[in-house]
């Protein structure tokens, strides 16, 4: 397989995204024709069956942005998002680098790691492409990332990006304000913000790539002007904003 995305995150090029929550192929398609890099479909929020994540992925394949799925809870969701076609996978809430350990097992063939092989599944073309070549290109271009949404993830910082076959830090801005008591300021609130600094100095220093979400697009590019090469909005945001604006707009 082939990850257009990576790529580019390794030449260090600014990548724009969206997470998606509806099961909507025609949303997928609109936001490739807008010009954006990858569609996160979100498993963690969204509700999807495995059925519809396969084929979110496939309308992504077939217009050329590349599918990355934030992942759920559930422990056979890295699998289940792999081998129905995904190019990166972001798993929420890893607090240690032990957590990260067990995310790179389940997201790497043997022997970096132990995801189960299946050559009947879209990503190895039904059974065209199998054995060592094929197991290879996946370890090597599937995107792992994950997410830095705790004070402990945040203490832990150093550690969980020190572990082999970790990509990329994305940091939940708002789930790491709510962990740290901030619920109404959210990423405003000054500590919280200090701790993001944090994050990204240490960043700078160590061979990691870093994500974080945007409401805008003036936040994105407050966000690759920090150092994050890798920015998401969210689509539901998007929308619901522009639908409030129109209203506002027409009124006389």
């Amino acid at each position: 397989m082939k990850n257009v995305l990576k790529q580019k995150l390794k030449n260090q090029e600014k990548v724009l995204g969206a997470f998606l929550s509806i099961n909507s192929p025609s949303l997928i398609e609109m936001i490739a024709y807008s010009g954006f890099d990858y569609v996160i479909i979100d498993d963690e929020h969204g509700a999807f069956s495995a059925s519809e994540l396969e084929g979110l992925i496939r309308t992504a394949d077939g217009v050329g942005i590349t599918p990355i799925v934030r992942v759920s809870y559930d422990p056979s969701s890295i699998q289940k998002a792999l081998d129905r076609g995904a190019h990166g996978i972001q798993v929420p809430m890893v607090n240690t680098k032990e957590e990260a350990e067990a995310v790179v097992r389940q997201a790497k063939f043997p022997p970096l790691g132990e995801r189960g092989v299946s050559y009947s599944i879209r990503p190895a073309r039904y059974g065209i492409d199998k054995g060592s070549k094929y197991l290879e290109e996946c370890n090597e271009n599937i995107l792992v990332i994950v997410h830095i949404e705790t004070e402990e993830a945040a203490k832990n910082f150093k550690d969980i990006i020190s572990t082999k076959g970790v990509d990329m830090a994305f940091i939940g801005s708002t789930d790491l304000s709510v962990n740290m008591g901030y619920y109404d300021d959210g990423a405003n609130a000054l500590e919280v913000k200090s701790v993001i600094d944090n994050l990204y100095s240490i960043a700078q220093e160590s061979d990691i790539w870093m994500g974080t979400v945007a409401a805008n697009g003036a936040q994105a590019k407050d966000a690759f002007l920090k150092g994050s090469l890798y920015v998401c909005t969210v689509l539901n945001g998007i929308m619901a904003n522009a639908m409030r604006q129109t209203v506002l707009d027409s009124e006389v």
